[in-house]
């Protein structure tokens, strides 16, 4: 039976981390899961290492840091009220590999992150670490680019879940993972599919073919609720995907946006050619599965 027992959240200190902790919460209170607060310090030689500082120096450098990090790991999120169990760790090395070895070998079930953190890596467009994170961790990543303005934890709203499917290999997953969300928080669950362009083939060849491709796309759609045993409101709609799909996230007021991700690791990672684009613009928070 699927279900929440652990949930990884990095920890870098930002609001958008804050942020993101109380989606966490809000989540293993639902589940009653573990929550791991994890935070990696960066060694010092990878941002000292082309100064000449004495390694007596970067020692006590990094035991300073190590311990105030220690101290405000501690002290995160205390304030909120949640009698949760809750576990804090401090590592050091690469951010990004820490956080997937560290998921892998607790079995995480989800990542909680900011796309953004105040780290050197800030100029990316989602953030190295977490572009990293997407593209390896095995478990769902959960991440939004508006994370610092996450309600009270009382307040986090799970009534409206949509599901972005491209019809391809992983959309059975993915809308399965969607309509699991959905029934666990008696949520209301839409599906959104964005058909290609329409060709300048003339009038009445364009309006056939878009009429055959949205008639394709919906009964694809209906065979694959069918398939995972869930009922949703559908919408098709031809453009740019990333705009069709934060669009309707946007009409139907969702409060997560569910994509799907490639099975196979390797130079461009799991992350599907739009998932970034659909990350930056959404208005929810997104999980990609």
């Amino acid at each position: 039976m699927r279900s929440f027992s652990k949930i990884l959240l990095p920890v870098d200190f930002s609001e958008r981390s804050t942020g993101a902790a109380r989606y966490a919460q809000a989540l293993a209170r639902h589940f009653q899961a573990e929550l791991i607060f994890l935070h990696v310090l960066t060694p010092p030689n990878y941002e000292f290492g082309a100064l000449e500082i004495a390694g007596s120096m970067l020692d006590e450098l990094y035991r300073n840091r190590a311990d105030q990090a220690s101290k405000e790991l501690d002290a995160f999120m205390t304030a909120e009220p949640s009698g949760l169990k809750v576990r804090r760790i401090v590592l050091e090395g690469d951010p990004a590999k820490k956080i997937v070895d560290l998921a892998r070998d607790e079995g995480a079930d989800i990542i909680t992150m900011p796309t953004h953190g105040y780290g050197p890596f800030r100029r990316f467009i989602l953030g190295s670490n977490t572009a990293k994170v997407l593209h390896d961790a095995d478990c769902p990543v959960w991440t939004g680019v508006h994370l610092e303005q996450a309600p009270a934890l009382a307040a986090i709203p799970f009534r409206s879940i949509l599901c972005a499917v491209d019809l391809g290999p992983q959309s059975s997953k993915t809308l399965d993972w969607a309509a699991w969300l959905a029934r666990q928080f008696g949520a209301r669950l839409g599906v959104v599919h964005a058909t290609a362009g329409v060709p300048d083939l003339g009038d009445d060849p364009r309006w056939q073919w878009r009429t055959e491709t949205r008639a394709a796309a919906g009964r694809e759609l209906f065979r694959l609720l069918d398939g995972v045993g869930a009922e949703a409101d559908l919408s098709i709609e031809a453009g740019e995907p990333a705009q069709v799909i934060c669009s309707a996230a946007a009409r139907a007021a969702a409060d997560v946006l569910v994509i799907g991700r490639g099975s196979a690791a390797g130079v461009f990672g799991r992350l599907r050619t739009n998932a970034y684009a659909i990350i930056r613009q959404s208005p929810c928070p997104v999980v990609s599965v």
